[in-house]
């Protein structure tokens, strides 16, 4: 006899509440719920990522953990939280915008891959990336007969095989890249090698998880799998045969510089929403769609850089992280209990590693890579993260991974990444490495027919011009072992995971702005360089810095001693506005400044730049400059004034020098004659005779001396030189003269009194000012005093 039960369902959450002075609970209503859960995720792993900023891990690491606490691992354990914050209800609705995220940031994911230079891998990467894959798919596939006859008893045998040889060979490509920029390794040879190496792996992880997902299908006849498989292909094609047309046909609609129509943007975002459909239709899963779809988007250009700014700041500092607290409420860690299961999951940490450690670094070696930098390849490439994630959740939305072995794998995931920055920066040094002594630190030297190099600083190509006129200037007659110049491109790494943007340009043999033959590049930066370096007789080597303003100084610090520079070139963090007054481009650039000033290992400029030849570059047979130098006194004031004397070999140079001493005469009868430069084989007489010599010999250099009683005088004599193209100036001269100047509280004391006194609105002028200091191997007196004083109030604009 049949009984009749009565099944009572639960109705569905409706979307908002009529508030608590109606009787209703918000936290029973959809909307009000996610809200709670939004901001809960968010305080949570921010607050984890704050915690672990000191050991330097990547964000992901903080997200994973949060999820985690958040679930039935920690948190979840108590159900009255878990009911209340977490009810069975709101899952299907917190997925969906976590899936929703997911989507738009495997888009991201997939702008970051550019397939031209995939195609320009070469040979070792190739085969690093080759190895990292092959070794732990087959340790995988071996660890999941283990796992399916203990814990994963009746598992559908083909997909979980495949599933488990993907979840070990992946490297999590963003992450990697995060890792290197925070380590300064990402323009090093291991970087660059891990980073081309991390994008081979990660395409081929995409297609073997394809294959999995197509396996997985709960299809009866085996002819699903190949259907769903081929459709897969088929919509590949299709997307490359459509997407670049039409994706280069709106890039050039977007020039650089101007606003992106908002309906590209629009467009772009319908299609990614459009892929997706009809890859989870087809039955591989929607995020394949985005990811192929932003594969296919040109990298370089407005487009690009619109795209990234409207999509990634709402979806991976808002919906993504509400992935990681789904995954986490997938996972028990409680489940990993007795001997057997922490044994599989000793087992799977121990496969995983040794399969990438070992593969890496068998094939490192075999490719002639030292063994400190292939371990350190087989360390970085087995960084795990989202992407680890991604392919676990879909493993176990299929029925392919039960509770404990997706909590074991979690942990897997968790470990290896954790592991990867500490290790990496206990084996691998590369400033260490880079250390080196060389003699010629800075301009003023003895042997004049030695090479000059400079390491050359810019934040934007507002300043480019300027430069290019510098380093022509710079060059002298080119005969003396001729200039080495090279151009660093200051990046800041933000917290941002569109800063992988950044590093994909860096990744490209570490030119970041700059390719050597191949396609022609319109960007302006590009072609500059490239005529530069064609019409005159400069070596231009490009180099960039990409890290958090607060360590930059250290890349730049470094890059000059590794490139052995004797001066270096740094913007100042203020440009001039159409009326001449100058405003302040960017507070933060000033502390990368007066650290580089303190740390340098050779001498360092700040280029205060009011359009030094115009807003172009001006060819050597066109060069028509004055320059003007001051010397007080000091070794600051003699490498300025050895700068002058090189500019002043170019023909199209005449260079102004000017010397202050202090007058004979007792001023109002009571001031002390106190002359430093008087005495008698000091430093300043001998490089003064030295340069008397070359006057004599050069017609192109005017020599005089002012003599002045004090500081007012001082001023008055330097504002009668305001017509000129170039001011350069010591930055801490010595001496009676400017004693009054030194010791008065100044606006920007990095660029020392005299600076202060040239970029005043009070000194009418145009010209551009190069505030110089010597190398010393350790600061002293006034020189590192005035770089710790505090910043003046009135610090917007002078």
């Amino acid at each position: 006899m049949a009984l009749n039960t009565t099944v009572k369902c639960v109705p569905p959450m409706k979307a908002t509440s009529n508030g608590v002075f109606q009787g209703d609970n918000p936290l029973d209503f959809a909307l009000p719920l996610v809200i709670v859960q939004i901001c809960l995720v968010l305080v949570l792993t921010r607050v984890l990522a704050y915690i672990l900023r000191p050991l330097r891990q990547p964000r992901v690491i903080a997200e994973i953990i949060g999820g985690v606490l958040l679930g039935p691992s920690a948190l979840g354990r108590n159900q009255k939280y878990l009911h209340a914050i977490f009810p069975p209800r709101s899952l299907p609705v917190l997925d969906t915008l976590a899936n929703l995220g997911l989507l738009f940031f495997l888009f991201l994911v997939g702008l970051e891959l550019d397939p031209r230079a995939l195609r320009r891998t070469g040979k070792k990467a190739l085969s690093i990336a080759l190895a990292g894959i092959s070794l732990p798919f087959a340790l995988g596939v071996g660890t999941s007969f283990v796992l399916r006859s203990t814990i994963s008893k009746g598992v559908n045998q083909g997909p979980f095989l495949i599933f488990m040889g993907v979840a070990l060979s992946i490297t999590a490509f963003p992450v990697l890249a995060r890792i290197l920029a925070e380590l300064k390794l990402l323009t090093t040879n291991v970087g660059r090698m891990a980073m081309s190496a991390a994008a081979v792996n990660d395409v081929a992880a995409w297609i073997l998880l394809a294959l999995a997902v197509a396996l997985s299908g709960s299809g009866r006849s085996p002819l699903v799998s190949l259907w769903v498989f081929l459709c897969g292909f088929g919509f590949i094609l299709l997307c490359i045969l459509i997407g670049p047309p039409v994706f280069r046909w709106i890039a050039r609609r977007c020039p650089q510089g101007e606003a992106v129509n908002e309906i590209y943007i629009c467009a772009t975002l319908a299609a990614v929403l459009a892929a997706g459909f009809v890859t989870d239709t087809i039955g591989i899963h929607a995020l394949f769609g985005a990811f192929v779809l932003g594969v296919l988007v040109p990298k370089e250009g407005a487009f690009a850089d619109a795209l990234v700014e409207k999509v990634e700041d709402l979806v991976s500092g808002l919906f993504l992280p509400l992935y990681f607290v789904s995954s986490g409420l997938k996972t028990d860690v409680a489940t990993i209990k007795g001997a057997q299961s922490w044994g599989l999951l000793a087992l799977v940490i121990l496969t995983s590693c040794f399969g990438k450690i070992a593969g890496t670094v068998v094939v490192s070696l075999c490719c002639r890579i030292p063994f400190k930098e292939a371990i350190t390849l087989g360390f970085l490439m087995n960084t795990k993260g989202l992407v680890e994630l991604i392919v676990l959740n879909i493993g176990k939305d299929r029925g392919v991974l039960n509770d404990q072995t997706f909590a074991i794998m979690v942990m897997m995931a968790l470990f290896t990444t954790f592991i990867t920055t500490p290790v990496v920066v206990a084996i691998y040094k590369p400033a260490q490495l880079a250390k080196a002594e060389y003699k010629h630190r800075t301009i003023e030297r003895k042997e004049s027919n030695t090479q000059l190099r400079m390491l050359i600083c810019f934040q934007s190509t507002r300043n480019i011009p300027t430069l290019m006129n510098l380093m022509e200037v710079s060059r002298g007659t080119g005969k003396k072992g001729g200039l080495r110049v090279y151009a660093m491109h200051l990046m800041e790494l933000s917290e941002r995971s569109s800063a992988i943007l950044m590093v994909h340009k860096a990744r490209n043999n570490g030119l970041p702005f700059w390719k050597k033959g191949g396609d022609s590049d319109t960007n302006q930066v590009v072609v500059a360089f490239e005529a530069f370096q064609h019409l005159s007789q400069v070596s231009i080597r490009p180099t960039t810095a990409i890290s958090p303003l607060s360590s930059m100084h250290e890349d730049i610090c470094t890059s000059a001693e590794q490139k052995r520079c004797a001066i270096i070139i740094l913007p100042f963090h203020k440009h001039q506005r159409f009326d001449g007054h100058l405003e302040t481009t960017r507070a933060d650039f000033r502390n990368v400044n007066r650290k580089v000033l303190e740390c340098a290992p050779c001498s360092v400029g700040i280029l205060v730049d009011r359009g030094l030849g115009g807003s172009s570059h001006v060819s050597a047979s066109n060069a028509n400059y004055t320059i003007t130098t001051f010397f007080i006194g000091g070794h600051d004031d003699r490498e300025a004034l050895a700068y002058g004397a090189l500019m002043a070999e170019h023909a199209g140079v005449s260079l102004n020098a000017v010397r202050f001493v202090v007058s004979p005469k007792v001023v109002d009868g009571d001031s002390v004659h106190v002359d430093v430069n008087d005495e008698e084989g000091g430093p300043d007489d001998e490089f003064l005779d030295e340069f008397k010599k070359r006057v004599s010999e050069d017609g192109s250099i005017k020599y005089e001396e002012v003599a002045v009683s004090n500081g007012v005088e001082l001023v008055n004599v330097i504002q009668s030189y305001n017509r000129c193209n170039l001011f350069v100036v010591g930055r801490m001269p010595e001496g009676e003269v400017v004693a009054s100047l030194v010791n008065k509280k100044s606006e920007c004391p990095e660029v020392g009194p005299v600076g202060n006194l040239l970029i005043s609105p009070e000194f009418k002028t145009m010209a551009s000012v190069l505030v110089v200091q010597q190398y010393r191997s350790q600061l002293t007196g006034r020189s590192l005093a005035s770089l710790k004083e505090e910043y003046s109030s009135e610090d917007d604009s002078v």
